[in-house]
């Protein structure tokens, strides 16, 4: 007989692992126990060598499905003689290093429960260890019922025996409930209850719905808008309330197959859409989706973005739905998800109804949104499923530190020990209620793991909401370049300690190291060596809003201001005489026109010179309709580098501008990647843009240059504060 102690860290509480080991002593003939505590779960076993050699295996073999293990440290100690195995209380201690688990959706075991007679029949709010809410409603760890919004509940009989059971598959699922004991779903008219009857709720909403009304309904980590989407006149109301002309909105469908009717789906895709993680999937429409589909809920571009229900709720209320909905995030422009129907209520006037359940959300996240690249998931918004999202480092640290990331699509990220942790997306910190949602975020992470850092990162804008917060913090602190906290947001990812590289660092703009706006940034072991010819944005900020301008720029680059007013083309047309008068002395005398390197602002610029806009409604939306509008063609553009400066030589009237200008991108990337002989880095939000990265991608195999393009964290701004930590470790 051997007894061995082991101290498993990882995703380990709240998904079903003690019962998982319980049950496995069981069957194994195994004595000793199982807790949890505060850095992951602690488990000593005792018996045969054969037996703990099986125990050993089937740990990982059949790891539950929502449960990861990080480490694993096994110690063998004195037998003690034990005749069974308990699961005992958890054990608190001074040190918080367990990993609060992802929100993910209902699995089908439930989905199944909730059709039978007895208590879970219609319950909206059914979970078990294997599914529901996590992150969205906890307050700190370690992960029990007090420590969670379901603390408000008191378990009926049936429920705490299923709670206590460790055979049972809702064995300490904190969030366990039932009709008889759970929170209280309502429908409302603004104030006003009209039911608290689930059944009634569940068929007059889907009759709201047929009907073209305008509803906030509930989920897991905040409120959705939803209306009909099929219905045209319920869509544009909609777009008028949210100042949101044309910037596509999400859809739910009812099932895989009504997916299957509105857009192309590979195999990779459809995995996705199924997973446990259940995201928004932007998918290529397919022709004559728009019979299912008002046109107005993507105009302009040719995919869409899809997801499956992940809640009951959701489930129970397609049973009276045939039409997909519109399920977009509940907030007003510039703000984080809305939480609470009082907000709903105060903030988003137009909304019909609300459906409304008293479970309170304590952590706001987000859908995730991805699409697939090559057979390989590309996150553009890690939310719910996702997040928060742990990387594992390959030595321990002894220092606390806390990145906060960019001021658009901020995230935060937190390290201590050998772990770096990537919270949910938090948005644009353009507003007070966004900044506050920031740094909220940052206590919820603080409390989570008692975290007070040693060290805050930051980026070198002066003028980020989140450096002028971190200047304000009696803490030591580090400036990290935006570019170069893309390019180690990758490294990180892929735990990449490798000095030698070539990185491509292309996005919007970022404040570079010469205090000009960088975005099209090549690095070579850490030194910016190449860049592409700076451009005058006129206006500043007015020209990201604006391709017109940055196009403009462009022209005045090569043309005299008579010949620019000569040019028949839409950008030109698209101003009076005097404005582009008024806008080439800003140019010539450098009023108001910084310069920037940016591939993001070239795309804006080449979407105005091929007549596609001249105005952005939604940032990306040039680059978008750039895509729609590439052709499979081998023309590009001429460009030569000249004292690592890249100077390309347009066709202002090509008709194929947009296919050139991705084809010669890609000429460059490989260009440059043959001639400095190093693995390749691809990072910043344009690698988004699917064409020019699948296009880039298939010649660096073929060419046999090793690459690594993020796929756990956004190849966007959402990825900075993972990269600025990264980047600290490597070099300070």
């Amino acid at each position: 007989m051997l007894r061995y102690h082991y101290t498993i860290t990882g995703t380990v509480q709240g998904v079903g692992f003690r019962p998982f080991i319980y049950k496995l002593a069981l069957e194994l003939n195994l004595y000793g126990f199982v807790f949890n505590d505060s850095t992951g779960v602690t488990i000593e076993v005792e018996g045969t060598s054969n037996s703990i050699d099986n125990f050993d295996k089937l740990i990982y073999d059949r790891l539950p499905p929502l449960a990861k293990i990080d480490t694993l440290l096994k110690n063998q100690i004195e037998i003690r003689n034990t005749k069974i195995f308990e699961i005992i209380e958890t054990k608190n201690d001074s040190s918080k290093t367990t990993i609060v688990s992802p929100d993910v959706k209902v699995c089908d075991e439930c989905l199944e429960d909730i059709k039978k007679d007895g208590k879970y029949k219609n319950y909206f709010a059914i979970n078990c260890t294997n599914c529901g809410p996590r992150y969205s409603i906890i307050k700190t760890i370690p992960y029990d019922r007090v420590n969670t919004s379901m603390n408000d509940f008191q378990m009926c009989k049936s429920c705490e025996e299923e709670y206590q059971d460790p055979l049972n598959r809702r064995y300490h699922a904190q969030p366990i409930s039932c009709n008889d004991c759970g929170p209280i779903l309502t429908l409302n008219n603004k104030n006003h209850l009209i039911s608290d009857n689930p059944k009634e709720i569940y068929t007059q909403t889907a009759q709201f719905i047929k009907n073209g009304k305008i509803l906030a309904i509930k989920g897991i980590g905040g409120f959705h808008i939803v209306c009909d989407a099929s219905n045209t006149q319920a869509i544009q109301k909609l777009r008028e309330y949210k100042h949101r002309p044309f910037k596509p909105f999400a859809i739910m469908c009812k099932d895989l197959n009504q997916i299957k009717r509105i857009v192309k789906l590979n195999q990779k895709e459809q995995e996705i859409l199924i997973s446990k993680e259940a995201p928004v999937v932007v998918c290529k429409k397919i022709k004559n989706s728009d019979r299912m589909l008002s046109e107005l809920i993507a105009p302009k571009i040719d995919r869409v973005g899809c997801f499956l229900p992940y809640t009951p709720l959701h489930h129970l209320l397609f049973e009276s739905l045939q039409n997909p909905i519109v399920a977009t995030s509940a907030n007003l422009s510039g703000e984080p998800i809305i939480t609470s129907k009082e907000e709903i209520v105060s903030k988003l006037p137009f909304i019909d109804y609300i459906v409304d359940f008293s479970r309170e959300i304590i952590n706001a996240v987000d859908d995730s949104v991805v699409q697939v690249i090559d057979n390989k998931i590309q996150l553009l918004r890690a939310g719910r499923g996702y997040t928060p999202t742990v990387i594992k480092l390959k030595k321990k640290i002894d220092k606390k530190i806390l990145a906060v990331g960019a001021n658009a699509k901020n995230t935060i990220s937190i390290a201590f020990d050998d772990t770096i942790i990537v919270s949910p997306y938090i948005g644009d910190l353009d507003s007070i209620v966004a900044f506050e949602y920031f740094k909220r975020t940052v206590e919820t992470f603080k409390n989570f793991y008692d975290f007070e850092p040693d060290i805050i990162v930051h980026d070198k804008h002066p003028n980020y909401e989140t450096t002028k917060w971190a200047k304000q913090q009696n803490i030591q602190l580090i400036e990290v370049q935006h570019h170069l906290a893309h390019i180690y947001a990758t490294k990180a990812e892929f735990t990449l300690e490798n000095k030698e590289y070539v990185g491509f660092s292309f996005d919007g703009t970022g404040y570079g190291e010469d205090k000009t706006l960088w975005g099209g940034e090549i690095f070579v072991n850490d030194e910016r060596k190449y860049h592409f010819k700076p451009i005058k944005l006129l206006g500043g900020v007015k020209a990201i809003k604006e391709p017109r301008r940055v196009a403009l720029s462009m022209l005045f680059e090569k043309y005299t201001l008579d010949e620019v007013l000569a040019l028949d083309i839409d950008t030109v047309n698209s101003f009076k005489d005097y404005e582009i008068k008024m806008l080439h002395n800003s140019y010539m005398k450098n009023l108001n026109a910084p310069l920037s390197s940016s591939v993001g602002r070239i795309f804006d610029g080449i979407a105005s010179l091929a007549g596609l806009l001249q105005i952005q409604s939604y940032e990306g939306e040039a680059g978008l309709l750039c895509e729609k509008n590439y052709f499979n063609d081998s023309d590009s553009f001429e460009y030569e580098i000249t004292d690592g400066m890249i100077f390309i030589e347009y066709d202002f009237y090509s008709k194929t501008i947009v296919t050139q200008f991705i084809n010669t991108l890609h000429n460059i990337i490989i260009d440059i990647s043959l001639r400095e002989n190093k693995e390749v880095i691809l990072s910043g939000g344009v690698f988004q843009n699917k064409t020019l990265l699948k296009k880039t991608t298939k010649t660096l195999l073929e060419k046999q240059i090793t690459h690594h393009i993020s796929q756990k964290v956004p190849l966007n701004d959402s990825g900075i504060s993972l990269g600025q930590i990264y980047y600290f470790l490597h070099h300070l």
